[in-house]
């Protein structure tokens, strides 16, 4: 750990043993801070509890954001950046919601305490297990077929036990005093990608969107804010962001939390995480499986979704909405969005992460016989991989 790195987690720590001891009432002490992930904006610490009156665990994971700057053009912050006052908010909150499940259906790690004006988060310790990114990085067709199981697994669980509870996340925003943060800041992105998006697909490769094509975005769009099968998303569902352990998959990172149709998640693992440039080869077969594993957790409280062709087109809706967002994300040389998106460990050049996203949409839109969505993904693709061969 640099000077730097030192500096700033012993006033992280600090930090965590005023709040605890003002939480606790007794003095508490916390040592050996170990940094782990996080980003330039973000400090996370595991601690070992020295001292304490009560039975808090042995270790906590301690998590402090510090303010980034939000897109000026939409008011939200960028996919992967995490900081802000917006999303530490929704973080914490989507922590007390998570955390008010029952153990057996918690997604994560639960909140022991937090501070709104520090940007202060501490939780559980999930403990020393391997991340999803190790075991699809193993390159052992076993450890990837049960990660990603059991990913899909864990997603309907989470959306079976959140079903019908989006007043209880909402309280607990009002709450938080979060009313003017209540809109979802992603679904304010792809409000805003419904005008952008034509202009960049002009601009850098001379292609009109087709008018019904617009139209059929916009519908996908109302997934954020509408759709028929809503639960609780953390949304930002890279595999750098996903625990194995003996539960299961487990989920870190709720700077997205909200309630959006739950299509959008499983769809977001089967476009190849779309906030980010993590790339993972999914065989049709492997799809297909992990969509039936998520479905067999939800179809009891979304029975609709047990009619293959309702599901199939809602799969493809929400896929749909994934590659015109990671558009809206990526085609723009922002090179400060694109170095954070790189910096995650199964990232690939966002040249070759867009032509594989909507080359495999123009597939699967055919499968399904829609020529509308297939001819124009291909068109995209394939206009992307003239741009890039230049």
């Amino acid at each position: 750990m640099t000077a730097l790195l030192a500096e700033r987690a012993a006033d992280v720590v600090s930090a965590a043993q005023q709040l605890l001891t003002k939480r606790m009432g007794a003095p508490v002490k916390l040592s050996d801070p170990i940094e782990l992930s996080g980003s330039g904006r973000t400090t996370v610490l595991r601690v070992r509890v020295a001292e304490n009156a009560y039975s808090l665990p042995r270790t906590l994971i301690v998590k402090q954001v510090r303010a980034a700057a939000e897109d000026p053009a939409t008011g939200a912050l960028a996919p992967g950046v995490a900081g802000g006052d917006s999303a530490f908010l929704r973080e914490a909150v989507s922590y007390q919601f998570t955390t008010s499940l029952g153990r057996d259906h918690r997604p994560g790690a639960y909140l022991v305490a937090h501070s709104l004006p520090d940007r202060l988060l501490i939780l559980s310790d999930l403990g020393e297990n391997a991340g999803m990114t190790a075991a699809l990085r193993s390159g052992n067709k076993t450890t990837v077929r049960n990660a990603l199981m059991a990913f899909a697994q864990a997603l309907g669980r989470m959306h079976a036990a959140t079903v019908g509870r989006e007043a209880d996340f909402v309280a607990l925003l009002r709450r938080a005093n979060g009313l003017h943060h209540r809109a979802d800041p992603i679904a304010q992105q792809a409000e805003a990608s419904v005008v952008e998006v034509p202009r960049l697909l002009q601009r850098e490769l001379g292609i009109e969107v087709p008018g019904e094509f617009a139209e059929r975005i916009v519908r996908g769009n109302r997934l954020f804010s509408a759709g028929r099968f809503r639960a609780f998303s953390p949304s930002d569902l890279c595999p750098d962001n996903v625990m194995i352990n003996n539960d299961g998959a487990r989920f870190l990172d709720y700077e997205w939390g909200g309630f959006r149709d739950a299509t959008l998640d499983i769809s977001y693992a089967l476009v190849s995480f779309p906030g980010c440039l993590c790339d993972v080869e999914l065989s049709r077969d492997r799809a297909r499986q992990m969509v039936d594993a998520w479905r067999a957790e939800v179809v009891g409280v979304f029975p609709a979704l047990a009619d293959d062709d309702v599901l199939a087109e809602r799969i493809l809706e929400a896929r749909l909405i994934w590659v015109w967002l990671t558009t809206f994300w990526f085609l723009p040389a922002d090179h400060a969005r694109i170095a954070a998106a790189r910096e995650h460990s199964l990232s690939i050049p966002r040249s070759a992460a867009l032509i594989n996203r909507w080359a495999a949409l123009a597939e699967d839109a055919r499968i399904m016989g829609d020529d509308l969505v297939g001819d124009f993904a291909d068109e995209v693709s394939a206009l992307l991989e003239e741009r890039w061969a230049e």
